[in-house]
């Protein structure tokens, strides 16, 4: 199993091992957002859904930056493989964006979402980071 993608769903769900995923997942609400924050937003969105949905050929060629999929993609099974092996780990994936902030230095443009989560009772906030590439944003790490 890739470490990236591990610590991504993980520190996303704030789930423990061995927990099968839930398919009650709130959407997330993007509408406080407008213009790049709220892409950005819809992007965290699209990517609760997909999880929700185990739909591992969206994470792969939607939801996760080239660099991160490429990374995937060297373990046996690829991408996929490792995303379906992840999933398993998943309790919920109830997301709320507090924050966004997207920055653009020339060409390249990145953005961080401040997302909690709740697991056992317990409020968690995760920094989610994200990359424009090929017209979309795409989820690139995890802190």
């Amino acid at each position: 199993m890739s470490a990236p993608l591990t610590r991504t769903l993980l520190l996303l769900c704030c789930a423990p091992p061995a927990l099968a995923l839930g398919a009650c997942a709130k959407s997330v609400s993007t509408s406080a957002f407008k213009g790049e924050q709220h892409d950005v937003a819809q992007t965290v969105a699209n990517l609760q859904s997909d999880v929700t949905a185990s739909d591992q050929k969206k994470i792969c060629s939607r939801d996760l930056s080239s660099s991160l999929v490429k990374r995937l993609s060297a373990a046996p099974g690829g991408c996929r493989r490792a995303v379906k092996d992840q999933l398993g780990e998943v309790d919920n994936l109830d997301l709320t964006v507090e924050s966004v902030a997207v920055r653009a230095a020339g060409a390249a443009r990145s953005a961080t979402a401040v997302v909690s989560s709740t697991f056992a009772g317990k409020k968690r906030r995760t920094t989610l980071s994200l990359t424009f590439e090929s017209g979309s944003w795409k989820l690139s790490g995890v802190s």
